[in-house]
């Protein structure tokens, strides 16, 4: 149910920031009048949409929910986990809303180079930004490994392969495909800091680095 109500919340901040969208399209760019000002509410949007509605309320809250009880479960097989994977989205929640609110970044949910890099985004809000990603893929993943331990007792307990119900095949296999791509997404997250703070040049192409290895790894 927590995972639930920190989704809402978030969702409803989304859906805020899609409506200031709409307005300054609307209004043909007068409402905002800032064009920094625009691009960091469509980046927020996109942020707080997909990393902290869509994956925790899918994941961490329908999936804590129903999983159990269709394997006739008590609780998922790893409660403590479970509650650790908790407690960090509402951290992530709060770095990504301050880094909002400090100055927060301007390129794009899909974080880009080289709009990304300190050439053009040097503000600190960006590699809080990035943090929280760190802190929400985190959470991601250990709540993926809770929901495929507890896949596995549960199909062991419950008898035959073929008895499990689609929705929990479907929780495993996500889980399965978050604990396979997050890494990537966080090394390549990762990279983008040492870019910004640490003067490499993984994705700079000044120093021979290449931005396209960004889209691929992300």
């Amino acid at each position: 149910f927590m995972y639930i109500l920190v989704s809402v919340w978030s969702g409803v901040m989304g859906f805020s920031l899609s409506m200031v969208i709409r307005l300054e399209l609307g209004s043909g760019g007068q409402w905002l009048g800032d064009e920094y000002l625009y691009n960091l509410v469509v980046t927020s949007h996109g942020v707080m949409m997909l990393f902290f509605l869509v994956m925790p309320m899918f994941m961490g809250g329908f999936g804590n929910w129903m999983m159990p009880m269709m394997l006739g479960l008590d609780d998922m097989a790893l409660p403590r986990l479970n509650n650790l994977s908790f407690l960090m989205v509402p951290v992530a929640l709060v770095l990504f809303s301050v880094s909002m609110v400090i100055k927060g970044g301007s390129a794009g949910w899909t974080m880009y180079p080289p709009l990304m890099l300190s050439e053009y985004s040097s503000s600190v809000s960006v590699d809080m930004m990035i943090l929280s990603l760190h802190v929400a893929g985190l959470s991601s993943l250990l709540g993926s490994i809770n929901i495929v331990v507890t896949g596995v007792i549960g199909s062991k307990m419950g008898g035959s392969v073929d008895q499990i119900p689609l929705l929990v095949w479907a929780l495993m296999i996500t889980a399965v495909l978050v604990l396979l791509t997050i890494p990537v997404l966080a090394a390549a997250l990762t990279m983008m800091l040492l870019d910004r703070n640490f003067s490499t040049s993984y994705f700079d192409p000044a120093g021979g680095g290449s931005p396209l290895l960004y889209q691929h790894l992300f």
